[in-house]
């Protein structure tokens, strides 16, 4: 490679990392993931440790980040905020430890076997996948917090980390420094992250890519009052000035003495010897990313003594003492080859995207979501395409934005699909929603099978052993068309099926047979209507009392049970005015389908009405699932996870981390006695 292409390629590499770096720090909307940004980052490193002569002072490789936005007072840094290099596998790591274990030499002294080396104890912890900032406090009052900016001048946000609940505004303790200055990660937890979504879509108004570009965004508002409303948390990981405080001579002891401040540390973080402990810490988080509240894209690895750190130092824009272990990115650019239609039970279209296959956090993804036909057209998705994918786990992969910039000539808007893919039927699409719908109903194969999987399902009407791939071939043979259908099934009709048996066979008809007792909201919730739910199905059977009164209701008179708005009770009565629906109930009910009516509480307050509960632990008297129908029925709503609106905790045997949510929030907790009381003085 000749040297004045280099220097071509090296202005070339200057030029897109600082556009990418102004995107990431200062605008928060990164147009490429992390995977690619750090391939162009160690190309032009890579260059310029062959060519030298040609490493200039304002390459991004010397310094970090961008330039401070100018909204915001400018901030200079006492003692720089710089990145850490990184490594990807079991063998860079190998080498930082070698290099390491190099400069420190006699210092480490001899191991206890003279043929092994002697070992390096490191601090491990999550690498939060959020916004790092410093905070300085004086006589242990926060006086002034500021971003990374470019690591040498940053952003004063103080006004809006002051909001932020778990960052102290005095310090705690039995002695408080004169002068501290603590550095550390403001993430927003998942749960949150969701929350805040869930919120913006609600509202119309735009949604954040994700939890690291919502954090950063949060502390970017001038106005605090919306920080205030974000639920932005704080984790520190370093100290870099201390005036007044006993120090401790490693950076674990560290960490813990500044807990002893009032700060949060991440509970994950660990110490220990030698490359075998680092590789174990990282196989461990790794295999419990997806568990972990907030975002985490790999471990942060430091040499634990500060001595050492000393020793080792820096090189121009990192710690020789420190480094990210990253994990397989999560995100990776790739094409969009087509678009294909998928057709669920209720009749809504998914549109799936088939990629040219691409490695995302270890596997290969050829396939991707796009919700629905509103996300196509909100981002001018087209085919051929470079797309950015997402993918978390067992989370199915996701597209979530285009690189138009990249865009080949020629393309065009994807259109709608006329007809549905799989009978033929109009699409329709209302005015007012994102889903565009299959008009063929029952008559649709593929909704029939997504209805029939629905109706046998555990929460439905829990026909035992009846899965997918049975409900798959009884359709495909024709020997079921409608939930009806499954009521008049033989032996000699299952026998043929793939893989099954004599005793399989009667084992299914059994349970289809004990199926036919069933409660009128097990049954509503079967029918698949479309928008109500276990819960509303609940609350209509108990208002209504009977099937019959639910079919003759009206939108006015629907729209009298509670939570059951406009839409609802046009899905609900639409259903009921659909011949082909009455006809399939009535061969339901006159092949034993059958229920205990409910009276008909109609407007008549319910005790528990308004309250939010919440179910922990193994209960020994029912199953959770029990306790929820019996709450349900006094008006509670049953919750997944606790908030300051919940009204009571029900802690049986092994509960959970909802305990702690429950003392963090001050909501009462009951045992399962307290629960029975309750349920029997309302005569449950």
């Amino acid at each position: 490679m000749q040297r004045d292409d280099v220097a071509r390629e090296i202005d070339q590499l200057r030029a897109e990392l600082r556009h990418h770096n102004y995107r990431y720090y200062v605008l928060d909307d990164p147009e490429l993931p992390d995977s690619e940004y750090d391939r162009l980052f160690h190309r032009l490193r890579d260059l310029e440790s062959r060519f030298p002569d040609l490493v200039t002072a304002d390459s991004p490789t010397r310094r970090v980040g961008g330039e401070a936005i100018p909204a915001f007072a400018t901030v200079k840094h006492e003692i720089p905020m710089l990145s850490l290099d990184n490594v990807f596998s079991a063998e860079e790591f190998t080498d930082f430890d070698r290099r390491a274990r190099d400069r420190l030499g006699d210092l480490l002294g001899q191991g206890a076997d003279l043929l092994s080396p002697p070992q390096i104890t490191y601090c491990c912890e999550p690498k939060l996948d959020g916004l790092a900032i410093s905070l300085v406090y004086e006589d242990g009052v926060l006086m002034r917090a500021a971003t990374r900016g470019d690591g040498v001048t940053g952003e004063d946000i103080t006004h809006n980390v002051r909001t932020i609940k778990n960052v102290p505004l005095r310090l705690q303790g039995e002695t408080v420094p004169r002068l501290l200055e603590v550095r550390g990660e403001v993430v927003m937890p998942k749960a949150g992250f969701l929350r805040l979504n869930e919120q913006a879509a609600a509202r119309g108004d735009k949604t954040f890519a994700n939890p690291r570009n919502a954090a950063a965004g949060s502390l970017r508002q001038l106005d605090p009052r919306i920080a205030a409303q974000r639920p932005l948390e704080f984790y520190a990981y370093s100290v870099v000035r201390c005036d007044g405080l006993k120090p401790e001579p490693s950076q674990y002891g560290l960490l813990q003495q500044v807990r002893q401040l009032s700060f949060r540390i991440s509970g994950e973080i660990r110490r220990g010897e030698g490359t075998e402990f680092v590789q174990a810490f990282y196989r461990d988080i790794q295999a419990r990313r997806d568990s972990l509240p907030y975002e985490i894209d790999g471990v942060v690895i430091k040499v634990d003594a500060l001595r050492f750190q000393q020793e080792l130092g820096f090189v121009s824009r990192a710690p020789r003492w420190a480094t990210a272990y990253k994990f397989p990115a999560q995100e990776a650019i790739t094409k969009l080859l087509a678009v294909h239609f998928q057709v669920g039970r209720t009749g809504a279209l998914t549109p799936v995207a088939r990629l040219e296959p691409v490695s995302v956090g270890g596997v290969t993804v050829s396939n991707a979501t796009l919700h629905n036909f509103d996300e196509i057209e909100r981002m001018d998705v087209r085919i051929g395409d470079s797309i950015v994918i997402y993918r978390a786990g067992d989370v199915i992969p996701k597209i979530v934005r285009v690189l138009a910039d990249r865009r080949p000539a020629g393309t065009t808007p994807l259109p709608l699909p006329a007809h549905c893919p799989v009978c033929g039927s109009d699409i329709e699409r209302p005015e007012d929603e994102a889903i565009a719908r299959c008009s063929g109903g029952l008559f649709c194969p593929a909704q029939q099978k997504e209805a029939l999987k629905h109706f046998v399902s555990r929460r439905a009407m829990d026909v035992e052993g009846l899965g997918d791939k049975w409900i798959e071939q009884l359709v495909d043979l024709a020997l079921i068309k409608t939930s009806a259908d499954l009521f008049c099934l033989k032996k000699e009709d299952l026998l043929p099926l793939e893989r099954m048996g004599e005793k399989l066979a009667d084992n299914l008809l059994r349970a289809i047979d004990r199926s036919r007792a069933t409660t009128l909201p097990r049954f509503l919730y079967a029918l698949g209507i479309r928008e109500v739910g276990e819960a509303t199905a609940l609350n209509i059977a108990r208002h209504f009392g009977t099937l019959d009164a639910i079919m003759a209701a009206d939108e006015s008179a629907l729209m009298q049970v509670v939570d059951v708005g406009p839409v609802v009770a046009e899905s609900i009565a639409t259903f009921f005015r659909q011949p082909h629906n009455l006809e399939v109930i009535a061969k339901l009910r006159e092949r034993g389908v059958h229920w205990p009516d409910l009276e008909a509480q109609g407007l008549r307050e319910q005790p528990l009405a308004g309250q939010t509960w919440v179910l922990t632990g193994s209960l020994g008297t029912m199953s959770r699932d029990q306790a929820k129908e019996k709450l349900q029925q006094l008006g509670a709503k049953v919750a997944g996870s606790v908030s300051k609106k919940t009204h009571c905790v029900v802690a049986g045997e092994a509960a959970g981390s909802k305990l702690a949510d429950a003392e963090k929030f001050g909501v009462t907790v009951i045992d399962e006695a307290a629960l029975l009381n309750v349920l029997s003085s309302h005569g449950m």
